[in-house]
């Protein structure tokens, strides 16, 4: 126990006090000590006399040519060489700007030329050109209402609704109510062909299977820039004919001969199917 008791006190005799501490540092309630927050934090305050450094700068002295001629220590430095003979090249500037603090600055002479117009190329430029009459800046659409080709009348459909959605002005030539748009179609390609076919300011767009495929590729709109929306039209309701009103679509009318007999006569206003084109739309 006492050999216990013995080691410990041995080892309490190391452990510092606030008494050896006190001498260790010097330790005062007025002196502040040197790793105190105060001290870390706050900036160092020195006296004018510290802070006064003499530092002698010579003025430079530069050597010019005697009167006599003689060269001195300025013809050590190298400035180029200069041919007396030949004037200096000037330099010329043709305009100036001025700046807010009245100071003028050069500019090239080509900083106020018109900008060049770019030119914006357009997408109907891609496809075919062919006009049909009086498509230069419209919409024509060649279509049939006939049901004796199924696919052919289903792809007109198909077409004309596409064309609804969009809500502009198109000139829609049914081929069957007029026999004049099935030829007119026919001399546009050289040959025999089958509606539907799209025009749009005197460019062939294609058929069926083109129109939708652009319209899934989200080029078909952009083809209608410029093209005025749809109105419909009061006298024929978007059909683009009328019953002929000299016969009543019978196609035949009766004239009066010297013998005070009728005679009956082929209608020369209507189309074959006793109709006539709407003054108002077409």
């Amino acid at each position: 126990m006492k050999g216990f008791k013995g080691r410990l006190l041995k080892k309490l005799k190391f452990i510092p006090t606030i008494k050896s501490l006190r001498k260790s540092f010097a330790f005062h309630p007025y002196h502040k000590h040197p790793f105190s927050n105060h001290n870390r934090y706050s900036q160092p305050v020195y006296k004018d006399q510290d802070c006064k450094i003499n530092i002698h700068i010579p003025d430079p002295v530069i050597h010019s040519k005697d009167q006599k001629g003689k060269g001195t220590d300025l013809d050590q430095f190298d400035v180029g060489h200069q041919d007396n003979n030949k004037p200096a090249p000037k330099i010329e500037f043709k305009e100036t700007a001025t700046k807010e603090g009245h100071s003028q600055l050069p500019i090239a002479s080509n900083a106020f030329d018109k900008p060049e117009t770019v030119k914006i190329h357009s997408p109907l430029k891609d496809f075919e050109e062919k006009c049909p009459p009086g498509g230069e800046d419209s919409v024509v659409l060649y279509t049939t209402s006939l049901r004796g080709i199924r696919k052919t009348f289903e792809d007109c459909n198909a077409i004309r609704y596409l064309l609804s959605s969009f809500r502009i002005l198109v000139h829609e030539r049914d081929v069957s109510m007029d026999m004049e748009f099935r030829e007119e179609l026919w001399r546009l390609f050289g040959k025999k062909v089958i509606p539907p076919k799209l025009f749009i300011k005197g460019r062939y767009i294609g058929g069926a299977d083109e129109v939708i495929g652009l319209h899934e590729e989200g080029k078909v709109k952009k083809l209608f820039e410029g093209i005025p929306s749809n109105i419909p039209c009061v006298e024929c309701a978007n059909m683009r004919f009328l019953v002929c009103p000299n016969c009543d679509g019978s196609r035949k009318v009766f004239a009066e001969t010297d013998d005070d007999d009728e005679m009956c006569l082929k209608c020369p206003d209507c189309n074959e199917n006793g109709l006539v084109k709407c003054a108002a739309c077409c």
